[in-house]
C-alpha cells in the first residue's frame, strides 16, 4: 500500500511540474479553445486558453506501466489511451482550425463502439470476464454473453460520452471523477485496479492546481473522454454495472439533461432548461457561481461513491 501511496503521490510531483511547460507548449502552436457564441458572457471571456492539457494525464499512465506492468494495468491504461486518442482528435481539430464542433459526432461513436467492442473481446478472452450482473448478496443476474454485451457496449459508450458532458467548467470534472477513482480504489482487491485509480487521483489532483477557476488550461476531450473510457471499463471489471446510477449519478444527469432538452423542444418548441448540460442551467437560471456549481456537484459525488461503498460491502 506504501508503495502504491508513494507512485501516485510522485504522479501528482510530475503532473504539477511539468504542466506549466505543456500549457507553453500548446499556448505557443496555439492550441487554444474556440468557444461556442451561446455560450454566457462570462465562459466567452475563456476564449484563447490552452485547449488538450488533458495529455499531461499520460503521466498517469506511464507511472502505472513502470510501477506495475501487469497485463490489467496494460488493459486499464489502453482503454485510457484509446479513448484520449479519440479526444485528441477531436481537440486538434477543434484547437488547430478553431472549429467548435470538432469531428463528426458520428465519427466519435463510431469509434468509441469499435473500441470498446475490441476491448470488451479482450476482456472476455483474456481476463476471464462473465456476463453475469451481480444484484444482492451474491445473487446474479445471468445473461447471454451476445446480449451483456450489447448492453455494455451501449453502457460504456454512453458512460464515456455522459462523462465528457461533465467537463464544461473550471474544474468540474476533475472535482467529480476524483471520488469515482476512490470508490474503485477502495472496493478492488486487485493491486491493478487499486494502482491506477490512485495514480489518476494523483494526476488529477495535479491538473486541478491548473484546471481550477480561473482555469489556466482545459484537459479538452482528450482528457475527459479518456477517464470516462477507464472509469467505465473500471465499472465492468470490478463487475458493478447495478450500481452505475448512482455511483455515475452526476455524469448521468448532465447527459439526461441534453436528451430532455432536445426531446422536449422538439415536441413544444421551448427549452426545459436555460441551457445544458445541467450546469450550465444553475448557472444561468439560479446565478449559481463556477466554484459554487463545481463544489455542490463534487460533494454529490463524492456522497454517491459512499453510498455505493456501502452497498457493495454490506448489500452486494
Amino acid at each position: 500500500m506504501n508503495g502504491i501511496l508513494g507512485v501516485s503521490g510522485l504522479s501528482f510531483l510530475l503532473v504539477t511540474l511539468f504542466t506549466p511547460l505543456l500549457i507553453w507548449a500548446l499556448r505557443t502552436l496555439k492550441l487554444t479553445q474556440p468557444i461556442r457564441t451561446e455560450l454566457p458572457p462570462d465562459h466567452q471571456a475563456k476564449r484563447g486558453t490552452p485547449l488538450m492539457a488533458g495529455l499531461i494525464l499520460l503521466v498517469g499512465v506511464a507511472m502505472s506501466l513502470q510501477f506495475h506492468p501487469a497485463p490489467l494495468t496494460v488493459f486499464l491504461c489502453s482503454s485510457f489511451l484509446l479513448f484520449s486518442s479519440i479526444g485528441f482528435m477531436d481537440d486538434f481539430k477543434k484547437a488547430a482550425w478553431q472549429d467548435p464542433s470538432g469531428i463528426s459526432g458520428r465519427m466519435k461513436l463510431v469509434l468509441q463502439f469499435l473500441f470498446t467492442g475490441i476491448l470488451l473481446y479482450v476482456l472476455f478472452q483474456s481476463f476471464s470476464l462473465t456476463s453475469e450482473i451481480t444484484l444482492f448478496h451474491g445473487f446474479q443476474l445471468h445473461l447471454p454473453v451476445s446480449v451483456y454485451i450489447i448492453v455494455m457496449l451501449l453502457f460504456i459508450v454512453g458512460s464515456a460520452n455522459a462523462i465528457n458532458f461533465t467537463d464544461g467548467l473550471d474544474g468540474l470534472l476533475i472535482n467529480v471523477a476524483i471520488p469515482t477513482y476512490f470508490f474503485f480504489f477502495l472496493i478492488s482487491d486487485k493491486p491493478e485496479v487499486q494502482m491506477f485509480s490512485l495514480v489518476m487521483i494523483g494526476c488529477l489532483l495535479g491538473l486541478l492546481l491548473y484546471n481550477i477557476y480561473p482555469a489556466r488550461a482545459f484537459m479538452g476531450d482528450t482528457g475527459s473522454l479518456a477517464i470516462g473510457g477507464s472509469l467505465s471499463f473500471l465499472a465492468v471489471i470490478e463487475k458493478v454495472e447495478i450500481l452505475i446510477p448512482l455511483l455515475f449519478f452526476i455524469y448521468l444527469a448532465e447527459q439526461l439533461s441534453v436528451i430532455l432538452q432536445v426531446w422536449y423542444y422538439k415536441r413544444t418548441k421551448l427549452r426545459l432548461f436555460r441551457m445544458t448540460p445541467i450546469h450550465y442551467h444553475f448557472s444561468l437560471k439560479y446565478g449559481w457561481s463556477e466554484n459554487k456549481i463545481v463544489m455542490v456537484f463534487g460533494f454529490v459525488s463524492w456522497f454517491m461513491a459512499l453510498l455505493c461503498w456501502v452497498l457493495v460491502k454490506y448489500v452486494m
